[in-house]
């Protein structure tokens, strides 16, 4: 069984187009809808019940933030894969058969990766998987690039955008953390990043899909002051939390320069409002540091360092 899982926040307008394509999928006898609505202010939960009676709702009583809606609703499902996709998608008619197909095709890998596409231009690559160097900081490939044959290979990647991706369940259970798939403690914002290196620590692997196709509304549920804010300090406390003993020391000057960088950066753009919130979340690390140098202890001792798949 797959069970497909999309937070929503007040995205009524997004659903309309994200939730048709779903039930357009040409895999669909194994595969449950769940819904999970963080609270909404608008009518989303309405509109699904009386729109699409079939897909199921999970009501949070409270907003509570990507984080945990999604661990939430990976807790309230049983399914043998896990598919996270982002309201403010529109996923191919073969999308999901392809994504998991992957991985019952090959069981050496425990996540796969779906290939991103801009929205409103879909010659555009959003994400053709993701990538992390070791000074800390997280990217998509060919990112703003035109699609072209260089991304249309199968093959191992880092790890997935979990805007689009699939899980083994037997994989998160692996790696949760008191019954949380993602740290709870990251609010939102790079908790697919942290999630992608914990699985990487325990020597698990990503397959990248390019037939699996998405085309996403980049920052349509989030983005601006909120995503500089939670990538500034978030970029810090992942690495902290997960960059192994082995690394650690090695690469601290180039993250501590990366982060001056950045710190330069938004300083100089003062004037901006997402500037000074990147600022707040570099400062911000202070409060959890503690907290997340603790974190390290679920390091794995014998870490494989090439199986990492750092890039520098």
């Amino acid at each position: 069984m797959i069970d497909v899982i999309v937070p929503n926040y007040n995205g009524r307008h997004h659903l309309e187009i994200c939730i048709p394509a779903l039930l357009r999928q040409t895999r669909r006898a194994d595969v449950r809808i769940l819904v999970v609505d963080d609270c909404s202010t608008d009518d989303s939960v309405a509109f699904l019940a009386t729109t699409f009676p079939t897909v199921a709702v999970l009501t949070l009583p409270y907003n509570q933030g990507f984080v945990a809606a999604c661990n939430a609703a990976i807790a309230a499902t049983d399914g043998e894969y896990v598919v996270l996709l982002n309201n403010d998608t529109e996923c191919d008619e073969h999308w999901l058969g392809e994504l998991v197909g992957a991985l019952e095709a090959d069981p050496a890998y425990a996540f796969a990766a779906s290939k991103l596409m801009l929205f409103d231009r879909r010659d555009i690559i959003h994400s053709a998987g993701d990538f992390y160097r070791i000074d800390g900081i997280p990217g998509n490939r060919g990112v703003w690039q035109a699609d072209s044959a260089r991304y249309n290979q199968r093959e191992e990647v880092w790890g997935p955008c979990a805007g689009a991706a699939a899980y083994r369940r037997s994989a998160l259970a692996q790696l949760a953390v008191n019954g949380h798939v993602f740290d709870p403690d990251l609010g939102m914002y790079c908790e697919d990043v942290d999630l992608n290196l914990r699985a990487r620590l325990h020597g698990m692997r990503t397959i990248y899909v390019p037939t699996a196709m998405v085309y996403h509304r980049l920052s349509a549920t989030g983005g601006g002051t909120l995503a500089s804010y939670y990538c500034g300090r978030n970029f810090v406390l992942v690495w902290l939390k997960n960059m192994p003993a082995q690394l650690f020391w090695g690469a601290l000057p180039a993250m501590i320069w990366q982060q001056l960088l950045i710190f330069g950066s938004a300083l100089w753009h003062i004037r901006g409002a997402a500037a000074r919130a990147r600022l707040r979340g570099q400062l911000a690390v202070f409060a959890k540091l503690r907290l997340f140098l603790t974190k390290r202890r679920a390091i794995p001792a014998d870490v494989d360092i090439a199986a990492l798949h750092l890039t520098t």
